[in-house]
């Protein structure tokens, strides 16, 4: 119950009235004589023969009242009052009276030194309230400070281990969900009295403004500057058994002044109480300052009472922290007996939480230094651990361990979209893990984290025959012991996973979350077949997020993008095709990137928010961001720290260049350049792209729509018969106007045609809009502009057959999900929505009652958004063109790529500087790329047939085929053989970027991405030029021959070109002439030296 302070002194009286128990003297006045009736009758104040009145048995009847009793009813009520308040006064008198010395005696010093006097009056008056009522001593007391913040004092019997925990999960239902009135927990006091008879913990929620204007800060924390000042002097260097910090720039007073500014006036004045304690956190809050860290200090109470445990941790919620830490000191068979909390600001990274607890084994008995080794680890990962481990640890098998625990709930998450691709009920996500950890098999799950452990713990790797055996011994044990065949199945694909992990963070002591490097076999279903087998695979597991990065090359980029399901059913179902989706968007990043020098991947995070407030699902998102960065970064920096703790069985180098994708925010983009940076990545500023200073953002520019709209201008002349400069279209689109794709093509179709583009459907997250004359542009920009959505379309702006739908009715969402099938168009852009929106089993919806599409064309800016089955079959049947996503929205990727090329060429400041010519060049760059891919790629549809996502693949097949040759054929050659071909790479990088830093590209570039962009460069060149057919018609074997060749005939030819600009010809021969060299010279050439 919640006790509110103005009440306290009042509680004895309700507690007694309520209970109906009165003193025996009272008995007389129980009944009242009814002289009318000669009967008498229960009176308004209860009574009885029993002392606990009506509770116990019927009150007794009285005899004719004698004269001297008084004989009103309001008399009666007087002296029973009177008579009452007496009685209950002495009572009360009684019980304070020996509560109060038992208070003074038992309770800490402490306590009088941090608790006001309100709060420890209050405290008396409710213990004693309730140990007069004869209760036990359970009460929470809730009260506020001056300046709004709530206090909570929690009260309970007895001091047994375990109870400062009990009181953190009751304190979870006082948190308030409502995130406009959720207030952090800024303090905690915790208390134990001398006799053990009693806790008294106080949670102080809500950060002060700010200390007082004529608080000095100079004179209130005097004797903190004073011992710091003696630190700085070295005065206690010489002595024996020093506890007291070395001396440190932080202390020096300018900067401790600075700090002490930050800290709250409760915070200084227990620093006035122990200055070395509290220099001692000061140099634990560097520690963690900026980072999403923790760290631990443990050293013995001088006083033999236990040991202090103090913990900082940054940017996390203070009770979580408070949470964590207390349950592994339980789990370790710690008990807390005084403990503090504090809250200091951090600037731009939030809070940094400072613990401090006072702890002792609850068995008695000595601490071995070993639980203090594995208490630090396991207190820095607690901030990172997911609910389901700790379920599994704290609630369910505490022997089980949180480092085992987290390899068992991480390996189940890691095999569930694997599993689930034979039976997707039996092997649902909750499933797996509930088998493999019930009682009858929760050994053997540990015995496959201990398999997993020994292989990879760095002072003695297993061997490969070790591993051999133990593997075998654990496949028998399941053999035999294991009936159910649903458990023996998950508990063989964890062992897979074991045996197919090649690299893994598990021993790191500062990982945020557990990472595994993976061979990709692994993550194939039994039969399976995939167009390609990955390059590699990382899966990450952290605290409500799991994470998959996917390659197709050993360098690769692609974006990280973030997927929050509403509810725990869409959950449930997103995992379960995590890695296909996953998977699927690296493979189409691989044809994209065919252009450029790296190979495609992607990175999807899974994140659980379900239920969460804003402001919580943000924090959860920010730190998935994190947890995942850096688990990826611990296994791919080469560090003095990765090499003594990592055992790494892949043996390579690996490069990786991420970029932003859903639901990732600028301030994600800053935290992942700056902590590769931290981490030692070679080029920190390369791992990330579209960096707000030094980079080139694809929504500001709209890179991505800029090559779609090409590949939609040459469609709607080659396959339409339409000129858009000339002749009026129509267009519907998703993605909405706030949207990257989507928002840049509404900017661009304006630009480009005016009024003949019509905008005729626009659907997006909230809703859609639908006009048949097409949708109002000024409007359309004026969403686009200020970020809105379409659900904020002004009614008013819509013509008389326009319609507005939003997502807030049934009728809405059904309109917004069936838009992109229903309103009829010339060209379909979805630039927006799910991975597999037009599938196999729903693609006949976009068509028409006559069979006849919705759209004749479609030009794919959104990743996936149609399956390949569903292409094919609108192909088929009605004749729909789609450009494939591969080749349309292929831009925002070349940009990304150039972005990583400047931030290793370039300063930061170098390409600030000139970042407006350098986006300029980019952007033409793209729509060159744009339109030699969009012309190939019809002239080849209407010579050859086919589809356009099957031209369109294969053309992309073939510059990764030839690319992939002459990367390899480059490590035969000698040194100045590969130099004679960097002016290609120069020849493909923007003119501005070229001219400032090419020259020093040896210095600066790694050579292995130097060979993969003259590699790319010359196989984009020789496939947009020379077709496909002339590349699938050289033996695989001959591509790199022939390609290198080819640029030498090119050379020869341009030698020749530039001759005719000397020669007496006329000038229209001379340019018939060179035309004709450019287009088939090299060709020619290269036929003649063939034969």
């Amino acid at each position: 119950m919640i006790v509110h302070r103005r009440a306290a002194t009042n509680i004895a009286q309700r507690i007694l009235a309520r209970r109906h128990s009165w003193h025996r003297s009272f008995r007389s006045t129980a009944l009242i004589l009814d002289r009318r009736t000669s009967s008498y009758e229960p009176d308004i104040i209860p009574g009885g023969r029993h002392k606990y009145g009506s509770l116990g048995d019927l009150p007794a009847p009285h005899s004719k009242a004698a004269p001297w009793q008084a004989s009103h009813n309001r008399d009666i009520q007087n002296v029973t009052q009177k008579a009452l308040i007496y009685e209950l006064t002495q009572q009360q008198t009684k019980t304070i009276e020996t509560v109060v010395p038992w208070f003074l005696e038992n309770m800490p010093p402490s306590y009088f030194d941090q608790i006001p006097e309100p709060f420890r009056m209050d405290h008396i008056k409710a213990i004693a309230a309730i140990k007069d009522a004869n209760m036990d001593l359970y009460l929470n007391l809730k009260s506020h400070m001056p300046d709004g913040r709530e206090v909570f004092t929690f009260i309970r019997p007895g001091t047994k281990p375990g109870t400062l925990l009990s009181m953190i999960e009751d304190l979870r239902k006082e948190d308030v969900a409502d995130e406009h009135k959720y207030r952090p927990l800024s303090r905690l006091h915790v208390f134990s009295t001398e006799d053990e008879s009693m806790s008294l913990n106080l949670f102080v929620y809500g950060l002060r403004a700010s200390k007082s204007e004529d608080y000095n800060l100079e004179e209130g924390a005097a004797p903190i500057l004073d011992y710091a000042a003696q630190v700085q002097d070295g005065v206690f260097l010489e002595e024996k058994d020093n506890r007291h910090p070395a001396p440190s720039p932080l202390f020096e007073r300018g900067n401790l002044l600075e700090y002490l500014d930050k800290c709250s006036h409760n915070y200084i004045n227990f620093g006035i109480s122990s200055p070395r304690r509290f220099l001692q956190q000061r140099v634990m809050f560097d520690a963690v300052s900026g980072s999403e860290g923790s760290d631990v200090h443990i050293e013995p109470d001088p006083d033999n009472q236990g040991h202090w445990v103090s913990v900082s941790v940054a940017n996390t919620r203070p009770r979580n922290a408070l949470e964590n830490v207390c349950r592994l000191l339980y789990l370790h068979d710690f008990d807390v007996s005084r403990a503090r909390l504090d809250v200091v600001p951090d600037g731009d990274n939030g809070n940094i939480t400072m613990l401090r607890l006072l702890v002792s084994p609850a068995s008695g008995g000595e601490v071995m230094t070993e639980t203090f080794d594995v208490l630090r680890r396991e207190v820095k990962r607690a901030k990172w651990l997911d609910s389901s481990t700790m379920n599994l640890v704290f609630d369910r098998y505490l022997w089980l361990g949180v480092t085992r625990g987290e390899i068992i709930t991480g390996i189940c998450s890691l095999i569930h979209p694997v599993l689930a691709k034979e039976n997707s009920l039996v092997y649902s996500k909750s499933n797996i893990l509930e088998t493999v950890t019930r009682q009858r098999f929760i050994k053997h799950a540990a015995d496959v984290a201990n398999l997993f452990l020994d292989r990879f713990n760095p002072q003695s790797p297993l061997s490969e025959v070790e591993q051999e055996e133990r593997i075998e011994k654990l496949r028998q044990a399941f053999a035999n012991d294991v009936e159910d065949s649903v458990a023996t199945k998950i508990l063989d694909k964890m062992v897979d996973v074991v045996k197919h992990t090649l690299k893994t963070n598990v021993y790191l002591p500062n990982r945020y979350a557990l990472s595994f490097r993976l061979d990709p076999k692994v993550m194939l279903a039994p039969g399976e077949v995939v167009s390609e087998l990955p390059y590699g695979v990382f899966f990450v597991h952290g605290r409500r997020f799991n994470g998959y990065h996917v390659r197709f090359r050993d360098i690769s980029r692609g974006g990280m993008r973030l997927v929050t399901p509403r509810s725990p059913e869409q959950f449930a179902l997103e995992s379960a095709r995590h890695y296909d989706e996953c998977y699927g968007l690296a493979f189409a990043q691989q044809l994209k990137n065919k252009d450029i020098p790296e190979g495609g991947s992607k990175a999807v995070a899974l994140i659980d928010t379900a239920g969460l407030p804003d402001s919580a699902k943000n924090y959860v998102m920010r730190n998935s961001v994190k947890g995942f960065t850096d688990s990826v970064l611990d296994l791919i920096v080469d560090t003095e720290e990765t090499r003594e703790n990592i055992v790494d069985f892949f043996g390579k180098p690996e490069i990786l260049y991420f970029g932003p994708d859903e639901q990732v925010i600028k301030d994600d983009i800053n935290w992942i350049v700056h902590r590769a940076a931290i981490r030692g990545y070679k080029t920190p500023a390369a791992f990330m792209s579209s960096k707000p200073r030094a980079g080139i953002n694809h929504k500001e520019f709209g890179v991505t729509s800029e090559g779609v709209n090409v590949y939609l201008d040459v469609a709607l002349r080659r396959v339409l018969g339409i000129n858009p400069h000339k002749d009026s279209f129509t267009v519907k689109l998703t993605g909405g106007p706030d949207g990257d794709v989507a928002g840049n093509e509404i900017k661009i179709l304006l630009r480009e045609y005016g009024g003949n583009a019509k905008i005729v459907g626009l659907a997006d997250v909230s809703g859609c809009a639908e006009d048949p004359d097409g949708l109002d542009y000024p409007e359309l920009i004026r969403l686009v502009d200020n970020g809105l959505s379409i659900s904020m379309f002004n009614r008013d702006k819509l013509g008389p057959n326009g319609k507005l739908f939003t997502c807030d009715t049934e009728e809405g969402t059904k309109a917004r999900n069936s838009m992109h099938n229903r309103v009829v168009a010339d060209a379909f852009v979805p630039c927006g929505g799910r991975p597999n929106t037009i599938d196999a089993t729903n693609y006949s919806q976009f068509l028409r009652k006559d069979g006849t599409p919705s759209s004749r064309l479609i030009v794919e800016g959104a990743n996936l958004f149609i399956t390949a089955e569903a292409r094919k079959a609108l192909f088929l049947e009605a004749g729909v063109v789609i450009v494939k996503d591969s080749s349309a929205n292929k831009c925002g990727v070349i940009t990304s790529s150039y972005e990583i090329i400047a931030a290793m060429l370039l300063s930061e400041e170098e390409f600030f500087q000139h970042k407006t010519q350098i986006v300029s060049e980019v952007l033409e760059k793209l729509r060159g790329l744009a339109k030699m891919e969009a012309n190939l790629l019809l002239s080849e549809f209407e010579m050859y047939g086919g589809s356009l996502p099957e031209r369109s693949q294969i053309i992309s097949n073939c510059i990764n085929m030839m690319k992939d040759a002459l990367s390899k054929a480059l490590d035969t050659l000698t040194e100045e053989d590969r130099d004679s071909l960097l002016p290609l790479f120069r020849a493909n990088l923007p003119k501005t970027m070229a001219d400032l830093a090419f020259d020093a590209v040896r210095t600066r570039v790694p050579g292995p991405y130097i060979k993969n962009a003259i590699s790319s460069s010359v196989a984009s060149k020789l496939v947009y030029k020379e077709g496909t057919s002339f590349i699938l018609s050289l033996p695989k074997e001959r591509l790199a021959a022939v390609a290198l060749k080819y640029i030498e005939k090119e050379k020869q030819i341009a030698t020749l070109i530039e001759s005719l600009g000397t020669s007496n010809l006329p000038d229209d021969d001379k340019m018939k002439i060179s035309q004709l060299l450019d287009a088939g010279g090299a060709r020619t050439a290269l036929k003649s030296v063939e034969q």
